[in-house]
């Protein structure tokens, strides 16, 4: 099958590349070590059942909330696009 400049194989190559993308980014966004009982951002106290329910919790709900908001505008651009993909 003719694929223009893009090797066999690359369609893969990039949906491995933008799922590894999503993976490491999530990993990196969970917390690590023991949690903070006042928010990192407002100083607001952390209930002790969010602690026991989310390890490694530094942030209260009203600010998890907005930065999850500022994060769903992420659009997941895959910047590994081959050559075919860009010139369409």
């Amino acid at each position: 099958m003719a694929t223009g400049w893009a090797k066999e194989g690359a369609v893969q190559e990039q949906i491995d590349a933008t799922v590894a993308d999503a993976v490491a980014r999530a990993r990196s966004r969970h917390g690590k070590g023991p949690g903070l009982k006042r928010c990192g951002e407002c100083d607001a106290p952390i209930p002790e059942a969010r602690r026991k329910a989310v390890p490694g919790v530094r942030l209260c709900i009203q600010c998890q909330n907005a930065r999850d908001e500022e994060e769903r505008v992420f659009s997941g651009y895959n910047r590994r696009g081959s050559k075919d993909s860009q010139l369409r």
